[in-house]
């Protein structure tokens, strides 16, 4: 059965987006790019809502001539996507399919069917998955920086046990963490 992983880079103070929906503050340097493509290549499907999907659909048509940059959007066109929204009138990437409706049940085959691992993003999706009992892994970057509010990187009332499986520092002071998901 295939893992599924949620990934997010949050503020110190746990959001992915401040007050005005701004996350340039998150934007990885080269260090910790290289350091997310490792661990995105093993990814062989990713799930996102709408507004993920908008931001994320950028890597489709990328031409930015830093290696690292190039070598994600590689990593990404590569890669499934499944994008769960109920306004979204079509999708315009390769590899993708539209599902108006997520479903846990609809995840827990999909992890059952898949070869590889799958990726969860976005806050709202993300949340969703969690609170439903579905992820088996987190990765969070944290970013040293705090904004006061905005959308947050985990939702309210959640509770799930978790074991450290790895850390990491880079230069620039973020800290990524790697949880499994332990009940």
């Amino acid at each position: 059965m295939a893992h599924l992983v949620y990934s997010a880079i949050a503020s110190l103070d746990g959001y992915i987006a401040d007050a005005n929906g701004s996350f340039d503050w998150a934007a990885p340097d080269e260090e910790v790019h290289a350091y997310v493509n490792q661990l995105e290549r093993p990814i062989g499907t990713y799930l996102y809502g709408g507004r993920m999907y908008a931001t994320m659909s950028y890597w489709e048509t990328a031409d930015d001539p830093a290696p690292v940059s190039r070598e994600y959007a590689e990593i990404w066109r590569a890669a499934d996507k499944i994008v769960y929204s109920r306004t979204l009138p079509a999708v315009t990437t390769t590899r993708t399919r539209l599902e108006r409706d997520f479903t846990p049940d609809g995840v827990t085959q999909l992890k059952q069917s898949s070869p590889s691992a799958i990726s969860i993003g976005g806050a709202n999706l993300g949340g969703q998955a969690l609170l439903a009992g579905l992820v088996d892994e987190i990765h969070l970057f944290l970013v040293p920086v705090i904004v006061g509010g905005g959308t947050r990187a985990l939702p309210d009332g959640l509770k799930v046990g978790l074991e450290l499986a790895a850390e990491r520092r880079f230069a620039s002071g973020v800290v990524h963490l790697h949880y499994q998901v332990t009940n």
